[in-house]
Order: C-alpha cells, then structure tokens, then sequence
C-alpha cells in the first residue's frame, strides 16, 4: 500500500489482500486466466452502503450471499451486483449531486458520460431492491416499464439519487477470472421511500438481511475487501457524521504485487 495506513485495522485488512495476491494458489490461478482467457477487463459494478440509527451507533445494511452462489457462497456482503445497460435511461426524481457527477465522470474508465455516470448510481438503487425490497426514492408516478424496475412502479416510488454520496471505489486484481470495477455509494436509510411488510423482501441472491453495527459484521464472514470497506465506514462515520458531499473517497487498485490506495 504506497499511502500511509490511516490505522493499524486497516493496515492489517489491506496487507491480507496483499498476501492473497501474492500468493502462490493466486498466481498460478493468475497464469492459467490469462494462458486460457486473456486480459479480462474489469465490469463495472455499483454497490450500496445504507446507514442506518444515530452517529454514535450506527448499523448498516447487509446480508449473506446464497450458499448456492459460485461466487462468494455464505459471504456476508453489501447489496450490489453488476451495472445494467438500461440502468442510465432510468427516470429519476432528483440527480446526483454536481460534486459527485462530477467525481464519477473525471474516474471512470473509457468513455465517461453522464448516463455511464447516472448508470452506476441506479444500479445500487436497483440491486438494493433486489436483494432487499427496499426502494430508494419518493412516492411519484414512476414512468418506466423495465422489468428490473417492476417494483417501483407497483409502488408508485420514483429512484431518487441526490441523497447518494461516492464512498469508495475497488478494481478486482488483474489475472482473475472475475473482474470488477466496484462503485460503493453510501445513503441514509432515510432516502428510502418503501419498506416491504416484514423489513424485507429479498430476491434470493442475499439472506439473512439484517442492520450490523460494522464493528460486528467484520468478525463475521466477511471477504478482505468487504472488511477493508468495513473499517473505512467506521473511520468515515466518526469522522463525517453528516456523510457529506466531496469528502475523499478512497480508491483501491492493484499495481503490480502491491494493493494500493489513492483518493478520488
């Protein structure tokens, strides 16, 4: 990690990733992808932190991934998944903030334009919904008849992003078969505008829903970049209780056999 460590917790998570990078299983694993597949670019894909309860105990949301997943079975995790080509086009009743448009397109990879931008966003909301059934908007006419979108329009809720903020951002290793360029967006639970009967009404893909203090979701099954953003929520949330807009957020990418750390 070419940054200093802002604490010795996350010094530890990230020297984990290191480790497993360098590892011996890792780099043969590495040599057989690109012998049988070659450079595999990473896919984008949009994660969300929804952070619930007061700022001196918060809780976020998370649950585990099906045991029948190929990948990262029983894992507990934030709600996400890959961004959808439909999810730019998506109406909304607010946008991204300017700070945070504007920190997406200057980042993003190939061709930066406001829908690729848009796009990352909504893909949290939607993967939110799906894994959880909560939907993040306000109630409005919802003017979309894309399937992955059912849900808000039978609950006549609008996705609204002005209240996402950027967290964090983590590129996969090269040399994996599974690539991802992973967008972390972090919300209040107050920016959701439906709540199923029951808290949640999840797809499959996740179970056991549940609203973890951080401090206890790193001790459970957790994988290292799951557990790196883990303990840069719990720096974010003391140090900026009102999660505000622009604040740094940091970028995790491999170069060479070193994990490293920069700031968008």
């Amino acid at each position: 990690m070419t940054t200093d460590k802002p604490n010795t917790e996350l010094g530890k998570e990230v020297e984990r990733i290191e480790t497993m990078i360098n590892s011996p299983d890792v780099r043969d694993l590495r040599s057989r992808t690109r012998e049988s597949n070659g450079y595999i670019r990473p896919k984008n894909a949009s994660t969300m932190i929804l952070v619930d309860g007061p700022a001196d105990d918060p809780m976020v949301l998370m649950g585990k991934r099906n045991k029948n997943l190929k990948f990262m079975p029983g894992a507990l995790v934030f709600p996400g998944g890959s961004v959808d080509r439909f999810d730019g086009s998506v109406p909304a009743s607010s946008e991204l903030t300017e700070i945070t448009r504007s920190r997406l397109i200057s980042t993003m990879r190939g061709k930066a334009t406001e829908r690729g931008a848009r796009g990352l966003a909504m893909a949290a909301i939607r993967e939110v919904a799906e894994e959880s059934g909560l939907l993040i908007g306000e109630k409005s006419r919802f003017d979309c008849d894309h399937e992955h979108w059912a849900d808000f329009r039978a609950q006549g809720i609008t996705p609204s992003l002005s209240g996402m903020r950027l967290f964090a951002r983590a590129v996969t290793p090269p040399g994996l078969a599974r690539r991802f360029d992973t967008w972390f967006f972090i919300a209040r639970k107050s920016a959701v505008g439906f709540v199923p009967e029951g808290g949640f009404a999840p797809d499959g893909e996740l179970e056991d829903l549940q609203w973890i203090r951080p401090e206890d979701a790193i001790t459970e099954n957790t994988r290292e970049i799951t557990r790196v953003m883990l303990v840069e929520l719990i720096q974010r949330l003391r140090t900026d209780k009102a999660l505000t807009d622009g604040y740094p957020a940091p970028y995790y990418h491999t170069k060479g056999s070193r994990f490293h750390k920069s700031e968008i």
